[in-house]
């Protein structure tokens, strides 16, 4: 995500929060695709938690991919790659909390549609 978040902890629960969210939105639609087409429960949580996290997780969890494989072996390839990532320091917390954050907004969303079935 390329928004501008606060640095260290407040940004990682700030895009957590955000990720959250996003679930939601997710489980939503393809709960919604899936009643039309007469998906299990499943397949619409399934989708729903792909989707949620490329879409919350994908650059961060991109940029942490790409340090920790690609060899910097230059001081200026270095600074290259890391100026190009917001709050490079705390970027695996980040990714964990969007991961986190996707998953249980999708976790919510299915229990909010299944208290209302039940």
């Amino acid at each position: 995500m390329n928004l501008p978040l606060h640095l260290g902890w407040a940004g990682a629960l700030e895009a957590g929060l955000i990720a959250m969210a996003l679930g939601l939105l997710a489980y939503a639609l393809f709960h919604a695709i899936g009643r039309r087409a007469q998906w299990p429960h499943g397949h619409a949580v399934g989708w729903a938690c792909l989707s949620a996290v490329a879409i919350a997780a994908g650059i961060d969890a991109w940029n942490l991919f790409y340090i920790g494989v690609v060899k910097l072996e230059s001081p200026l390839y270095a600074r290259i790659a890391l100026a190009k990532i917001h709050d490079p320091d705390s970027l695996g917390i980040r990714v964990l909390m969007e991961v986190i954050g996707a998953l249980a907004g999708v976790a919510a969303g299915w229990m909010l549609t299944e208290r209302r079935r039940g």
